[in-house]
This record gives C-alpha cells, sequence and structure tokens, in this order.
C-alpha cells in the first residue's frame, strides 16, 4: 500500500544489501514493525529475546521444509536508533547466489516484503531520521567515483548543507511571521520588522543562494566527471593520446587523415579528480559530409568542456612556438562571458620522440604557459600533463573547504529561490504593500524547504529514491 508522506509504514521489508553476484560474504537486511519477529520464525540459535543490540550471534536459517539453509550471523538493531529508525536486522551469510535468493525467500514466506529501490533510506526520511538533501548525499555516496566527488558527497550527507539552508530557511520564517503579525495590526500602524533587517537578511540570502548556485558548474562536473576535450588537427595525435591516458587501444589510430569521425569517450581518475576525456574529430578544411558533422561536434564538445587538450604535431613546428587555438575554439572561449566558466586551456607538442633530446627536454627555450611537449608514443611528458590536470581543477574550485551544489534538483529550486528572493529585495525598496513582500518570502521558504524535504510531495520522493540501489 503507498505510504502517505507523514505516515510510518506498516510492512516490514527486506532486500540483499550487497551488491549482486556471487561472492565471500552477502548481507541480507529486514527493517520493520516486524523485523524481529520474521527473524525468530526463520531462526535457529540463541533465543533473539536474549540477544543484545549490535551483538553478532551464530547459528541456522532454517528453510519452510525445516532444512538449515546456511549457517550465517546476526545482528540485532532495535528501533529507534537505526538507520531507519524502525528495528533492524542484518544476516550476513554466504554469497552464493542459491544461498541468498533461499534466505530472501524464506523472509518472503515469514512475512516480509521485498523492499524497493531506496525504500531503507526512503523510511529513514519518512521516520525523521535523515532529511532528503541528506538522503541525496546517502545516494551520492554509494556513487562517488573519485576522491572529490566522495568529500562532496560525505559533507552533504553529514548535513553541512541541510543546516546551511535550515539557518537561512529559518532566520526567514521569523522575518515573514513579524510581517504576517503587522497585518494583524495594521489599523494601528506598528512595525514588528525592521525593514533594514528584511533588506539585510535578503540581500545575505540572495547572495548565499547565488554563491551555491555558481558552485552547482564545478560540483556537477566534480561528481559526473571533469569534461575535457581533446581538439587539434588531423593527425595530432588525438586518438593516440586518449589510449596512452588511459592504457587501452580505446581509439583507432591511423595514419590516414580524418580516421576519427565521432567522439570517443572515456573516463579516469587522476588523483582526487575524475576526468572525462573525449577524442574528437581532428579538424581540417574537408568537402566530406559525414567528417564535417564529426567536426561540428568537436566544437559543440570544445564549448562545453572544463579543459581544453590542444594537441599539435611537435614536428610540424617551424618557427618559434606559440601554440594558438584553431580560430574556431578560440572564438568559442573569447564568446564566454563569466571569466569563471572559461575553460583551462593546456597545449600539448606530440611526438616529441622525433625531435632532437634537447628540444623535448626544454632545453633550447622555455615553452609558454600551460604548454608541454609529450609523446603519445613512448608516455614521455604524459606525468606532467596528469599534474597540469589535477593543478586545473584545483585552480578553479577547492572542493573540500566550501559548501558545493552537485544536484540538478537542487539547482533549480535555489535559482527558483533566488528569483522570489529577490523579488522581496525589489519590493521592499519600492516600498510594497506587506502582504506582497511576504508572499515573496513565503515562496522563498517554499522553494528552500524543497530540497530538505521541509517541503516535498510524492512525486520528488518517487523520482529522488527510484534511482537508488535496492537494500538501501
Amino acid at each position: 500500500m503507498e505510504q502517505t508522506l507523514t505516515s510510518r509504514p506498516s510492512s516490514t521489508i527486506a532486500a540483499i544489501a550487497t551488491a549482486p553476484g556471487t561472492s565471500a560474504i552477502a548481507i541480507i537486511r529486514i527493517s520493520g514493525p516486524e523485523a524481529i519477529q520474521i527473524l525468530q520464525r526463520v531462526w535457529q540459535g540463541m533465543p533473539v529475546e536474549k540477544m543484545l543490540d549490535r551483538t553478532l550471534h551464530l547459528g541456522y536459517i532454517i528453510g519452510p521444509d525445516h532444512e538449515q539453509i546456511d549457517q550465517v550471523l546476526i545482528s540485532i538493531m532495535r528501533a529507534p536508533g537505526t538507520y531507519t529508525g524502525e528495528d533492524t536486522v542484518e544476516i550476513s551469510c554466504h554469497g552464493s547466489r542459491w544461498i541468498q535468493r533461499a534466505i530472501l525467500d524464506t523472509l518472503m514466506t515469514a512475512g516480509a516484503q521485498m523492499a524497493g529501490p531506496g525504500e531503507f533510506t526512503k523510511r529513514a526520511f519518512i521516520n525523521g531520521r535523515l532529511d532528503l538533501a541528506t538522503a541525496e548525499g546517502v545516494a551520492d555516496m554509494i556513487a562517488a567515483s573519485s576522491r572529490a566527488s566522495q568529500r562532496l558527497a560525505m559533507t552533504q550527507m553529514k548535513g553541512d548543507y541541510s543546516r546551511r539552508l535550515n539557518k537561512l530557511r529559518d532566520d526567514l520564517i521569523q522575518l515573514a511571521a513579524l510581517l504576517e503579525l503587522e497585518l494583524d495590526f495594521s489599523e494601528e500602524d506598528v512595525e514588528f520588522a525592521s525593514r533594514e533587517k528584511i533588506q539585510e537578511l535578503a540581500t545575505n540570502l540572495r547572495n548565499e543562494i547565488t554563491r551555491l548556485l555558481q558552485s552547482y558548474k564545478y560540483g556537477s562536473v566534480l561528481k559526473e566527471g571533469i569534461p575535457t576535450a581533446i581538439i587539434g588537427a588531423t593527425n595530432a595525435g588525438k586518438s593516440s593520446l586518449l589510449n596512452c591516458l588511459i592504457g587501452d587501444d580505446r581509439a583507432i589510430v591511423s595514419d590516414i587523415h580524418g580516421t576519427t569521425r565521432d567522439s570517443i569517450e572515456e573516463t579516469l581518475e587522476i588523483e582526487d579528480y575524475l576526468f572525462r576525456f573525449i577524442d574528437t574529430a581532428g579538424l581540417r578544411q574537408t568537402t566530406d559530409t559525414i567528417e564535417r558533422i564529426g567536426i561540428q561536434r568537436a566544437y559543440d564538445i570544445a564549448s562545453n568542456a572544463r579543459i581544453i587538450l590542444h594537441i599539435t604535431d611537435a614536428t610540424s613546428i617551424t618557427k618559434e612556438i606559440t601554440p594558438a587555438l584553431p580560430e574556431e575554439i578560440n572564438n568559442l572561449v573569447e564568446d564566454t562571458t563569466e571569466e569563471s566558466s572559461k575553460p583551462t586551456i593546456i597545449h600539448i607538442l606530440n611526438k616529441s620522440d622525433l625531435l632532437p633530446l634537447n628540444v623535448q627536454d626544454n632545453n633550447t627555450s622555455p615553452l609558454p604557459h600551460n604548454t608541454i611537449y609529450i609523446s603519445a608514443k613512448t608516455g614521455y611528458g604524459i606525468p606532467r600533463l596528469k599534474e597540469l590536470l589535477v593543478e586545473s581543477m584545483k585552480g578553479q574550485i577547492d572542493d573540500r573547504q566550501e559548501i558545493t551544489v552537485t544536484n540538478a534538483r537542487h539547482s533549480q529550486a535555489l535559482q527558483q529561490a533566488l528569483t522570489s528572493i529577490e523579488r522581496t529585495i525589489t519590493g521592499i525598496n519600492q516600498d510594497q504593500t506587506i502582504d506582497l513582500i511576504t508572499q515573496d518570502m513565503r515562496e522563498t521558504i517554499h522553494h528552500l524547504g524543497t530540497i530538505t524535504g521541509a517541503v516535498t510531495t510524492p512525486d520528488i520522493l518517487q523520482s529522488i529514491f527510484t534511482h537508488f540501489c535496492i537494500g538501501k
């Protein structure tokens, strides 16, 4: 039965909490008002009522035919001090697929229901064990693909982000309440809330929301992988560089010009960051229709990249080294109005193995900023390239110091909150009536509340928790 947002679930759920497949150990989790009673129906070992919370006990799970299915370890955690806020049992069994399924089927026969995606965390939210933003931090922690994304998820999961939003929202609620109180005494011309204080709070809130929104363009790429476009002329070595970075022959390498006609994408974790490398079609004048489509895609990819690796054949340079982006790419970069949104450009002089040693070792003349010699064939210069990639991200954001938005839903809610708080500021400046100002403040409060779950709907919960894995 579908639960309301405020009612506590009446069913008891069970699911395999470990990854699918065969393993040494698997964990099956039970949660709900009858979790302990269901265990008693299938357990052979120490009496359940004598077990202390969070202690391990060895025994057997007994099937419907009264045969022992497996020797297991169990741990009981009684409500309310559990992850879900409900009585919870965890069964550590052998990781055979058959054993896992047999135990789960036995629990279903004993009265449990199969848990849906994210249902354990959803119950933790419904039972007040965590708020919605923290629950989404749990999902991000599970999906973290780099140290940077793990740190961001940890900040959200620990509740730092929610506490910041709740503080802003609570301050706004207090002032809105005072303004509404003035409406009750409108005939007496009294002022319960200083207009200067409201103006100050609204301005501070606008600035904070703006900062959080600006952090999203970095937080989203740290979470999903930093888009890094590899661009350059045909046969400069773009595909060879991709293969060298990931250590695999992912892209076709050929002396024939225009081999790469579509983008090829691979990810690689370097130190704290996950980079999404995108090999693109070689840039040149061509009449080939398919190749021209690939070249246009290269421009589109470069326009959305946080880092552009501009690769040049070092043997083709005959004059002083002054790497320059192709005109079309340079125009895309220059057209980016916000300085903070401009991509980092790293100029790569490839095929250094074909140059004299004193040239590739930079003994003849210093290279311009963010310009390096490499050999995608021998691996020369690749360690330094990786250092430059990491340095470029550290220069753009310090992911350990500030709260950073990584969630598209949060970004949308913050944008709506920004719009309404700006209307509040405008209303105060224009000396609008209290009811109009209060309405704008209430809208801001509402949008901030949708992030933490203070305001929510079944559709929001369905959208969030269906993306969780079963068993969490």
